[in-house]
């Protein structure tokens, strides 16, 4: 992953993104859980803080930076250091794994979802949930992505992008979510989830494990 600098000096500020913007936050969540597997050993890698994975009830994470890791001890997941593109753990070890705003900051894609197929079970779940770089947010980061404290070395894709890498690397049977509609900062609720891409900004593909 891209250097974890900013998170580790950073990380209450990341925290405190999340609280300022609460309504996007739970949107992203909800998007999450209509495609999340209700049972099964799951992982989130890039699992940060544990904003994503302590209410979305997986136990498991991984991430490169030492301060967020902390964090997500704090909030009960069995957190340890590392990278999607050298998973530490066995072959088909997960029924699936969820990679939340974490693509962007892969050294490696094709490398990462091949270790990702590696570690899932046959017919096992990658979740993806990322900001589409072709949606108003997705333009507004690239954008502006050199006054980011966080996205400054960030890689920004297109839902067709990651489509074209899950196939290379072995998934299939795609299904999608998408939410934020509305620009983030005059969202006073959470915006509603729908079945696709291409109108919301934040998007999440679930992919199948061939």
């Amino acid at each position: 992953m891209a250097t974890t600098t900013p998170f580790d000096t950073h990380s209450d500020r990341y925290e405190a993104w999340f609280r300022e913007h609460i309504y996007a936050y739970i949107s992203e969540l909800q998007a999450i859980r209509e495609l999340l597997p209700v049972a099964g050993k799951g992982l989130e890698i890039g699992v940060g803080s544990g904003l994503f994975a302590g209410p979305l009830g997986i136990p498991n994470g991984i991430d490169p930076s030492r301060a967020m890791l902390n964090k997500a001890r704090q909030r009960g997941i069995n957190a340890i250091q590392g990278v999607a593109e050298n998973l530490p753990y066995k072959d088909a070890e997960f029924d699936f794994a969820l990679m939340v705003t974490t693509v962007c900051f892969l050294d490696d894609l094709e490398l990462a979802f091949r270790e990702i197929h590696r570690i899932l079970k046959q017919r096992g779940a990658f979740l993806l949930g990322f900001v589409d770089k072709n949606s108003p947010i997705g333009k507004s980061y690239e954008t502006r992505k050199q006054e980011s404290l966080f996205y400054r070395d960030a890689t920004f894709y297109a839902v067709d992008d990651l489509l074209g890498y899950l196939t290379i690397t072995g998934f299939e049977n795609f299904n999608f979510r998408q939410t934020l509609f509305t620009p983030v900062s005059e969202m006073r609720e959470s915006d509603p989830v729908t079945a696709g891409y291409g109108d919301g900004s934040f998007v999440v593909i679930k992919a199948e494990k061939k």
